[in-house]
C-alpha cells in the first residue's frame, strides 16, 4: 500500500500562484510516475498532468499546459506541482498518486488531498 501525501493549497486570486508537494515516506518517488489528480466541487477526479522518471511531462488537461509544471526533490522525495496564472475554474481538490492517466478508478489509496481555491 503506497498513500502519499498531498500539502500546500490554499486560497489564491486569480493569476496568482501556488506550489503544491507530493510526499512518501516509505516509497520512492524517484522510481515511480507521479500523477496529479484533481476533483472539483460535483465532478469526478480527473487527471491533470504526469511526471515521468525521465523527466518528461503528459498533460492531460490542456487548459493547464503552460501554467502548471512539475519539479523533483529527490533529496527530499517530494514531488512539486507548480501551479501559475491561477483561474477560477482551477479550483479543486488537488491529489497525488503514483500512477498517472486521465482518470484513476482503480486506484484505492488516495490521500486526503489539498484544497486550492481561487477567487477573488
Amino acid at each position: 500500500q503506497v498513500q502519499l501525501v498531498e500539502s500546500g493549497g490554499g486560497l489564491a486570486q486569480p493569476g496568482g500562484s501556488l506550489r503544491l508537494s507530493c510526499a512518501a515516506s516509505t516509497f520512492r518517488l524517484d522510481s515511480s510516475v507521479v500523477g496529479w489528480f484533481r476533483q472539483a466541487p460535483g465532478k469526478g477526479r480527473e487527471g491533470v498532468l504526469c511526471s515521468h522518471i525521465s523527466g518528461d511531462t503528459t498533460y492531460y488537461l490542456g487548459s493547464v499546459k503552460g501554467r502548471f509544471t512539475i519539479s523533483r526533490d529527490n533529496a527530499k522525495n517530494t514531488v512539486y506541482l507548480v501551479m501559475n496564472s491561477l483561474k477560477a475554474e482551477d479550483t479543486a481538490v488537488y491529489y497525488c498518486a503514483p500512477l498517472c492517466g486521465k482518470v484513476a478508478d482503480e486506484y484505492t489509496y488516495w490521500g486526503q488531498g489539498t484544497q486550492v481555491t481561487v477567487s477573488s
